[in-house]
């Protein structure tokens, strides 16, 4: 007999990110239906879903709910930064466990959340690293007004810096806004080597549009002369941007091979066929956290975090590794150029690059190195 285990799922189905949302939700919910088909685990994962709605405000009282009214003590959930901080407390009060499916700028770790998407030695680095050789060093950051793109922008500030260019500009929009025409005004006149977008949802939308359109004026802003870079843009969100989206350069720790079938052939239909790393992440969260509760004899891997040292885990990324100090996912990082509404995969690394949330163990020289100069006399 399986034992029975409620965990809790805190994804919006509606609001300015819902294409997000509606991956992660639904990579949680196929991994839970994979999780009670196999008979060699010894759980069954019982689904306990709560709907934000989009608002900020309504995670923290829905997380509280969860973790009080029902024997949950794990969630996967959140989407935005702001929404994972919003529900830190509580967890910290109740003693639940977050597992959080996203990207997003580091310089944290918390006892009660797992990570389990890519933090920024796994994307914004090794993103830069690529495209500066390429491209050029010179950078127009442009973001959401949150804590996503000030901190992530905040990062690549830096990075601009050691790599020997200039940020020529740095705008953010409200979340949802779609008036773009300052930005591009902005990077028209100054015109950067790249664009690094922290725009989600219809906003970033929107702004591939226009730089579309700024591109068919001005050619110096083809995707192949200064593309726009992105740490957060999947295979799901490309029908939303349409042809505005060819060719643009994005990072992540997964993308789909259009050539192969997701490996779950039960998952949701909608997102098996466009599986994005949103998707495999969610995905790969739930089936880490039954390989711990099936392997827990006294049953109290559910009212704590599991242990994960000295352990690989079989997931849609590959064997992965979850640092046991930091909670992080060890994870391979992919760059990726948009083509006919997938990816190509440029380049990627040889193994899984462990986490490094502080950028503790950055070395500029080695992500952008430059001429040794010799004295001479």
């Amino acid at each position: 007999m399986k034992r029975r285990i409620e965990i809790g799922i805190l994804y919006s189905r509606s609001g300015n990110y819902q294409l997000l949302s509606d991956a992660c939700r639904a990579g949680a919910m196929s991994a839970i239906a994979a999780v009670n088909r196999d008979t060699a685990l010894g759980v069954a994962l019982v689904p306990v879903e709560r709907d934000p709605e989009g608002r900020v405000e309504r995670y923290a009282p829905l997380c509280e709910e969860i973790l009080r009214d029902t024997e949950a003590r794990h969630v996967i959930g959140c989407i935005t930064s702001w929404s994972r901080k919003e529900v830190i407390p509580v967890l910290e009060k109740t003693g639940g466990t977050l597992w959080y499916a996203c990207p997003y700028e580091g310089f944290e770790s918390n006892d009660h959340v797992v990570y389990m998407h890519a933090c920024p030695n796994q994307h914004l680095v090794p993103l830069l690293g690529h495209v500066v050789p390429r491209f050029g060093a010179d950078a127009f950051l442009i973001g959401s007004n949150y804590i996503w793109g000030w901190e992530t922008n905040r990062v690549a500030r830096d990075l601009v810096g050691d790599a020997g260019g200039r940020v020529l500009g740095e705008r953010y929009l409200p979340l949802g806004d779609t008036d773009v025409s300052r930005l591009i005004d902005e990077i028209r006149a100054t015109r950067p080597n790249f664009v690094l977008n922290h725009l989600i949802g219809p906003s970033s939308y929107a702004f591939f549009a226009a730089y579309e359109e700024l591109a068919r004026e001005d050619p110096y802003f083809a995707a192949a002369s200064c593309p726009i870079l992105s740490c957060n843009l999947t295979e799901i969100e490309l029908p939303a941007i349409g042809a505005a989206a060819e060719g643009h350069i994005a990072v992540g720790p997964y993308f789909h091979d259009r050539t192969k079938p997701w490996p779950d052939h039960a998952a949701e239909p909608a997102f098996a066929a466009r599986p994005s790393s949103f998707f495999a992440a969610a995905y790969s969260a739930v089936l880490v956290l039954a390989d711990r509760l099936s392997a827990d004899l006294d049953g109290q891997t559910a009212q704590r975090v599991p242990d994960f040292a000295g352990r690989l885990f079989a997931t849609p990324f590959g064997e992965i590794a979850i640092d046991p100090q930091t909670q992080h996912a060890s994870l391979p990082v992919r760059i990726g150029r948009v083509r006919e509404g997938g990816f190509d995969v440029v380049e990627e690394s040889a193994r899984r690059v462990d986490p490094d949330p502080y950028l503790s163990r950055y070395d500029p020289t080695r992500v952008f190195p430059r001429p040794v100069l010799r004295a001479v006399s």
